[in-house]
């Protein structure tokens, strides 16, 4: 048995409501935060199902990229823990993150159900103004996650790539400050797989965080981890947090946006990856496009910037852009996997195929968050511009039909 790609953690059910006020109370307006199980809100099982009956919920972390990627016509597999229930055996916020999984032809069968623990869960809160509300994130059974268990599952699986979402979000994950996460990519590596690894963290406001060039913990995460990595991504935003933690505070108060991301992956290829032989690439993704380094012919190359193609149509919601990102960047990966290894690949190209990816995936409505995304074959051939598109509409025409 081989699959594509294999993406394990942060299975969670994200419910979006005016009465979630109290993330507000909790992180303020804007804010993100983690939450312990202890102190999760006392909601009904009744009452999750209900919200999930009235299309309140959206299946988070790999909810955001593997239905891309499965419909794209990749064979993929995701691994994580769910918590038991009374809904064919899983609570009803594992249930409805395994259904919507399988009924995007996702295999499941690695799965791990918790005995204790319920399936994570994010409460969003949605103003009547268009001002963002507080996330709460409460990782639940994401907590316990074991990288014994899932060797096992890599071993039946036998991927071409291993995506890990996210670093910074499980307490067992991040055990031994990221050296257990490292030695599980290691060992991935070992095998032949190409790896790559998201990094997140809720603490907070990210805009006060930044201004204050606070220091955040769950970031030093990085530092066993990012020199056996294959690809990584980060935001702008997390790039600024990740140097005030692991690098020199305050440098991009006195640089422009795109000075500071060539410092920053500058940085990155000099502490991490200076003296890299094989085949690895790393990037910041902004809001039109995304910058990458990469290693060539033996060197690193300098920083380019790749301006999306696909930047018309109105965004309805940004939550999982960075994600979806991943999913086209991914897929173009693994179809060119060969490629990859020999150090070959066409990175631009595939950095064109996570902006196509996103781009369908944020204009899309969140009841049918995967409806725009068309096979591969249907994506290349826009990525390769062998179509001219008038209007948003047309560009999504194209992807499927």
């Amino acid at each position: 048995m081989s699959v594509d790609v294999f993406i394990l953690n942060t299975g969670v059910a994200d419910f979006r409501g005016s009465e979630f006020a109290f993330t507000d109370e909790l992180v303020g307006p804007g804010g993100l935060a983690l939450g312990e199980t202890k102190d999760m809100p006392g909601y009904t099982q009744q009452d999750y199902k209900k919200w999930i009956d009235d299309g309140r919920a959206t299946a988070g972390g790999p909810g955001n990229t593997a239905p891309l990627i499965a419909r794209a016509g990749l064979d993929v597999a995701v691994g994580v823990n769910f918590g038991k229930g009374n809904f064919d055996g899983l609570d009803a916020q594992g249930r409805y993150f395994y259904d919507t999984m399988t009924d995007n032809n996702i295999d499941m069968s690695q799965a791990f159900v918790h005995p204790q623990l319920p399936t994570g869960t994010t409460f969003i809160y949605e103003k009547d103004s268009r001002e963002r509300g507080g996330i709460v994130y409460f990782p639940n059974a994401n907590n316990d996650f074991d990288f014994e268990y899932f060797k096992g599952s890599v071993e039946k699986l036998n991927p071409n790539v291993v995506y890990y979402m996210y670093s910074g979000l499980s307490k067992r994950g991040d055990a031994n400050v990221g050296i257990d996460l490292a030695d599980f990519i290691s060992w991935c590596k070992g095998k032949g797989i190409v790896t790559i690894v998201d990094s997140h963290t809720l603490t907070g406001n990210p805009q006060e965080l930044i201004d204050t060039d606070a220091a955040i913990d769950e970031y030093r995460l990085l530092e066993p981890l990012l020199s056996k990595l294959d690809l990584f991504f980060t935001s702008y935003d997390e790039a600024r947090m990740i140097e005030n933690t692991i690098g020199q505070k305050g440098l991009s108060k006195n640089m422009s946006e795109d000075q500071y991301i060539c410092h920053f992956l500058d940085l990155l290829s000099e502490k991490f990856w200076k003296d890299s032989k094989k085949p690895a690439m790393f990037g910041v993704t902004v809001s039109n496009g995304a910058f990458i380094k990469h290693t060539f012919e033996g060197r690193m190359s300098n920083p380019i910037k790749i301006e999306s193609n696909f930047m018309a149509g109105e965004v309805m919601d940004l939550v999982g852009a960075g994600d979806s990102f991943r999913a086209g960047f991914i897929s173009y990966v693994a179809k060119n996997i060969k490629s990859f290894k020999a150090g070959i690949i066409d990175y631009p190209q595939a950095v064109q195929m996570g902006n196509l990816f996103a781009s369908l995936y944020i204009k899309a409505p969140l009841d049918n968050r995967y409806g725009n995304i068309g096979t591969y074959e249907k994506m290349f051939k826009i990525v390769q511009g062998e179509q001219e598109f008038r209007s948003f509409d047309e560009l999504i025409t194209a992807a499927k039909n």
